[in-house]
């Protein structure tokens, strides 16, 4: 994704290093991770992209040789989670947010989304 200029769109980078370390489901290097995310990416781009996710509690790392090696804190999907909840966070309708939610998912979305509440209450006993 990019914008007008053609610059990359915010995020985009963080979110490409992202989703090459959970489909390689092992740590990294910062040169591995330079490789995967592919184009004209400079070493030092894909390292500070790195830092700013260790910085973040995103990423965890630890040295190895002269650099470290990164691996995410959660998996793809509670990640996807925690941004929804951000999403809804601090909303002063959250009624609203999630009508327009499930009014935008298709049905098969939908039907999966009543059948994990239905678990989820019949776990909590309600």
């Amino acid at each position: 994704m990019t914008t007008k200029d053609g610059r990359r769109a915010p995020g985009t980078l963080e979110a490409d290093v992202m989703a090459v370390l959970w489909a390689a489901g092992r740590p990294m290097s910062a040169s591995e991770v330079q490789q995967q995310v592919g184009g004209d990416l400079a070493y030092n781009t894909v390292q500070t992209i790195l830092i700013r996710l260790h910085e973040k509690k995103t990423l965890q790392r630890e040295r190895a040789g002269r650099g470290h090696v990164y691996w995410p804190v959660e998996d793809e999907s509670t990640a996807a989670a925690s941004q929804m909840r951000a999403a809804l966070a601090n909303r002063p309708d959250r009624h609203a947010v999630l009508q327009r939610f499930a009014a935008s998912l298709d049905e098969s979305d939908a039907e999966v989304l009543r059948q994990l509440l239905a678990e989820t209450d019949h776990q909590r006993g309600t």
